[in-house]
């Protein structure tokens, strides 16, 4: 069938006309017979299966069932009336209620008739009871014999009031297949379709709004699910495939002086295998005329500055500059400090470039930048401004990329004729089916396993009932010379009540560990940022042992002596803020604690997030357990929560078809990138007709 056809504005479909064609645009983004046929169930009223009264489980779910009435009769109500009928098979007794028609009802039902009943049970007073059934006489029933599988169709309350009901899409659906005879374009090759037993796309089709069975309602959800993913994937291969091949970029051919001396002679600890493997995937890329882009994931502490500090000296013994950019201020000093302590004797040149660096120091910095004599830059946004210009810019990292814009980061590209590698770091561990398909057109290192000498955090939850035991532990480790943070949730609808719990806590903390014995900082949102430097700066150095705040998740510090984290109503934090706040401590080689305190009023969700966090101390499957609680879109914010436009699939349910669907499509690029072969020309038209018709989503990474 013409594909152009499916592209037909849907006001001309039979039973729809312009009015109804502008609610379904408004309401249901149906705007073509294409939109309509993508318009898949919420879920099916399953007919073609009948329970016997004792198979009835408490579940609100549509059954049907056979049996005959015994007894019929009204009761009373302290409003009107309802009609009650006895209804007995086999297996046991149930009852059928009506509030409304009762006459009428009343005359026309058959005592000791077989009839078929369809509706929703409730269990009420040790029965189950169905109100209002649809009802027909075993007999009839049987002649019609319309053993099928119904439709629910997504809906909004505007449809409803319009009177576009459930009833009204699915005959509009059936007029679509009579318009179309069912036949539709195969936008599979005949070696998948084989491959992997798919049905074939009508089949689909037809199946997914018509199931003959579960069967084969599975077997068309399997087929479409598995579809529009492989063609996604297709798109971020060939995206990253194209990239290669046409971005050129610096090659590094040298493995030099300064990488070697720092590799021998500076390692501040033995590499871990990861480590490793991540330096050699990198080198890889810089050594290939093609220019980098690779995201690098790595739990809090895994060591990822080691292999970025690498990395730069790579570029800088190819004579090339580097510069490393961070989201915040107090992460660019952190990442600065790190860095000049790591290649001390190194024989480099590292320097700092902040908001807060003054114009006169500026000035020096600009100049050796343009002089190529200042090898490594490090700061924030300010990196950015025109007036930086580098010598021979041949790398860029960047670090918690989330946090930039892509026309931020395309600033970075032109700093050079040839665009710099590209380097992205992240500790905020992404699932691995999301970085399937939202960073699928980069190249994914991934760092698991954290440097030796790292004992895991011993996590723990405590009810608020335990809370003089826990005080007593922190005084015993106060006394062993550790330190300890203690946090309190931010709520951003009310700074008055963050503030007043925080208050009300460092009042009872106070208390509980007087001076002069205890010393404590505070630091909160309310607070000028030089007195929040001053007061982070004495927990750094030492001079007070408890850190009360708010806004800590926010700031990168690094305190080795760190041991114990606190976090108070831990259930209103989501896991991904936990395991952050969690990663605060063990930086050092003592044993390190984090206590999460609740009330024990807990959801059942909040239960889960506190078992997971007690359970694993693995980044990414707290983002797996995350993923699956939140959502795609919640995870990745609310700028990204748009790129996961499916219409069928869901990347948590279906990981699996994902990963299927990625080997498959990898497999076709490597072997046939242009997608001339004949046996592929059907996947190259279906997938030249996505792109122009924009059903495939362009997801920005």
């Amino acid at each position: 069938m013409n594909p152009g056809f499916l592209q037909t504005p849907i006001a001309y479909l039979k039973g729809v006309g312009p009015n109804r064609a502008e609610t379904l645009q408004s309401e249901l983004g149906i705007h073509t017979y294409q939109d309509l046929i993508n318009l898949f169930p919420n879920r099916y009223i399953d007919k073609t299966q009948y329970y016997t009264i004792g198979q009835l489980q408490r579940s609100n779910a549509d059954v049907q069932v056979v049996g005959k009435i015994i007894h019929i009769k009204t009761i009373e109500q302290k409003k009107g009336k309802r009609l009650v009928a006895k209804f007995k098979d086999e297996t046991g007794e149930m009852e059928l209620v009506w509030f409304r028609g009762q006459k009428w009802i009343r005359e026309n039902l058959k005592l000791n008739t077989p009839y078929v009943v369809f509706g929703k049970c409730n269990w009420f007073n040790g029965i189950f009871s169905m109100p209002h059934p649809e009802m027909e006489l075993l007999s009839e029933h049987e002649k019609g014999l319309k053993l099928h599988m119904q439709p629910v169709y997504p809906s909004t309350e505007k449809l409803s009031n319009k009177g576009i009901t459930n009833r009204v899409i699915n005959k509009l659906m059936q007029q679509l297949f009579l318009e179309t005879k069912g036949r539709f374009s195969e936008t599979l090759s005949d070696k998948l379709l084989y491959e992997l037993k798919l049905m074939p796309k009508s089949e689909a089709l037809y199946n997914i709004h018509f199931p003959k069975s579960q069967e084969l309602l599975a077997k068309a959800q399997f087929r479409l699910k598995f579809e529009e993913l492989f063609y996604i994937q297709m798109q971020l291969i060939a995206k990253n495939m194209l990239h290669k091949k046409k971005i050129k970029g610096f090659c590094f051919d040298q493995v030099g002086n300064l990488f070697n001396t720092f590799y021998t002679s500076h390692l501040p600890f033995e590499l871990t295998g990861a480590q490793k493997r991540v330096i050699k995937e990198i080198r890889y890329d810089l050594g290939s005329n093609a220019q980098m882009n690779r995201l690098l994931q790595g739990d809090v502490g895994s060591g990822k500055t080691i292999v970025a500090v690498m990395t730069m000296l790579l570029a800088i013994d190819n004579g090339f500059q580097a510069c490393l950019m961070a989201p915040t201020e107090i992460l660019a000093n952190q990442h600065y400090n790190g860095i000049k302590d790591l290649l001390k004797g190194v024989g480099v040149t590292c320097e700092l470039l902040t908001g807060s660096v003054k114009k006169s120091a500026r000035k020096p910095i600009h100049e050796q930048l343009q002089s190529g004599g200042l090898h490594i830059l490090i700061g924030t946004h300010a990196v950015l401004e025109d007036k930086v210009q580098f010598k021979n810019l041949g790398l860029a990292i960047i670090d918690e990329q989330h946090r930039f814009g892509v026309a931020q980061r395309s600033k970075l590209w032109h700093k050079n004729q040839i665009p710099p590698h590209i380097l992205v770091m992240t500790a905020t561990p992404i699932p691995r089916t999301l970085a399937m398909s939202l960073y699928g057109d980069l190249d994914i290192s991934v760092i698991d396993e954290l440097p030796p000498g790292r004992k895991p955090i011993k996590t723990v939850h405590r009810y608020d009932a335990n809370r003089l035991k826990v005080f007593q532990f922190l005084r015993d480790e106060i006394k062993k010379g550790r330190q300890v943070y203690i946090v309190y949730p931010l709520i951003k609808e009310s700074e008055a009540l963050d503030y007043k719990d925080l208050m009300d806590g460092y009042e009872s903390i106070a208390r509980d560990f007087p001076q002069p014995q205890f010393q404590i900082s505070i630091v909160h949102g309310q607070m000028k940022p030089a007195d929040k430097d001053h007061e982070m700066e004495r927990f750094v150095k030492g001079e007070t042992q408890i850190m009360v705040a708010t806004t800590v998740i926010e700031v990168g510090v690094n305190v080795p002596n760190a041991s114990v984290m606190i976090v108070e109503s831990a259930e209103r934090f989501g896991l991904s803020q936990l395991h952050q706040l969690r990663g605060r401590v063990g930086r050092g080689a003592d044993q390190s604690f984090c206590i999460l305190m609740t009330s024990h009023k807990l959801s059942s969700e909040a239960k889960t997030r506190l078992e997971t966090m007690v359970r694993t101390n693995d980044g990414f499957e707290i983002a797996e357990v995350d993923l699956k609680l939140r959502g795609p879109g919640d995870i990745m914010g609310t700028q990204q929560s748009g790129t996961l436009n499916l219409k069928i699939a869901d990347i948590v349910k279906d990981n699996d078809i994902l990963k299927t669907a990625r080997y498959y499509a990898l497999q076709l690029l490597k072997d046939d990138p242009s997608l001339e072969k004949p046996e592929n020309l059907v996947v190259r038209h279906a997938y030249a007709q996505l792109v122009k018709y924009k059903n495939i989503w362009n997801y920005i990474s």
